[in-house]
């Protein structure tokens, strides 16, 4: 409670001066982004390439090299073994095999005899075929495109257009740099990781909301004002509320990150990097750019009210 307390309630902060530096930044990321992609691509799970997974716990310490080398001596197709959380978990991911269902259990089949007594336990066992696999990607983009533009109308019926456009460009940003994010880390990009990015652009959002809405109160104070000024007050008026929110977000998705095990691990370490790049686009992109749009069209007077000088910020 003490270090809240120290925290300062309205920092006089000069964010504006630094726009274009944030601009250039996040134009930067978005590209580095775009071209991990390219080249780098993302490591899909099953859910999206299809294939079969097996998770299974060995008794004692798993030797990944022998375990390894008995399974691609079985001629069933690319095999990849990881350790997955403790280390006597393995997880065990096989090609889809030529054929139909009875071709993925004569696989399995294989390799489990191959195991043999060395797995004391199969924790799961799935299969997915391409088609599910290419569907799943397909209701994936889907989902998030519509997920933006939901939010972008949102935000246009509450605010302006401007809002609206500068929120949208933010949440893009974020989108893509997750996306590069997991290509650059080659984690596991699958369903869960999916939700991640979805629950990315919904924190990204509420974080833009609430410094948006107290720009639309201070350019019906401050008439006067230089719009660079009204916008440094509205984000130094509510940075405290944002930073304490990040921090008490990222401390619970760290003790995710350290003890929920290897399963949440590449959901956890996506909203991790959410939080962070989310926070820093509703500071220093969604209100920059609204320093280049004519936001004091469209915003109603309110009840009037005495002019106030405000305190220039350092």
């Amino acid at each position: 409670m003490a270090i809240i307390k120290l925290f300062p309630v309205a920092p006089k902060l000069n964010f504006m001066s630094k726009r274009k530096l944030f601009l250039a930044f996040s134009a930067l990321l978005m590209l580095g982004s775009v071209i991990s992609f390219a080249t780098l691509g993302l490591n899909f799970g099953v859910d999206f390439r299809g294939g079969i997974l097996l998770e299974v716990r060995t008794d004692g310490p798993a030797d990944l090299g022998n375990l390894r080398s008995r399974l691609s001596a079985l001629d069933v197709g690319e095999v990849t073994l990881q350790e997955f959380g403790a280390p006597t978990d393995v997880l065990i991911n096989i090609q889809k095999q030529d054929g139909g269902e009875g071709a993925q259990e004569a696989a399995i089949q294989l390799v489990k005899e191959a195991l043999g007594s060395d797995v004391v336990e199969y924790r799961r066992t799935e299969f997915v075929g391409p088609k599910v696999g290419g569907e799943l990607k397909e209701a994936g983009i889907l989902a998030t495109v519509l997920a933006l533009g939901a939010i972008g109308l949102y935000i246009w019926f509450r605010f302006e257009w401007h809002f609206s456009a500068a929120a949208l460009v933010a949440l893009l940003h974020d989108v893509i740099a997750t996306v590069g994010f997991f290509s650059l880390t080659q984690v596991e990009f699958n369903l869960s990781t999916l939700a991640a990015v979805l629950t990315i652009a919904g924190y990204s959002i509420n974080d833009t909301v609430v410094i948006f809405d107290r720009v639309r109160d201070e350019l019906r104070k401050y008439k006067k004002l230089a719009i660079t000024e009204v916008l440094n007050m509205s984000i130094n008026r509510t940075l405290s509320r944002t930073v304490l929110t990040s921090v008490t977000t990222l401390l619970a998705l760290f003790s995710l990150f350290i003890f929920g095990g290897e399963v949440i691990r590449g959901f956890s370490m996506g909203l991790i990097w959410g939080v962070i790049i989310g926070t820093y686009s509703s500071v220093a992109l969604a209100v920059p750019i609204l320093s280049y749009m004519n936001i004091r069209v469209g915003v109603s007077d309110g009840p009037d009210k005495a002019e106030q000088a405000a305190p220039a910020a350092s």
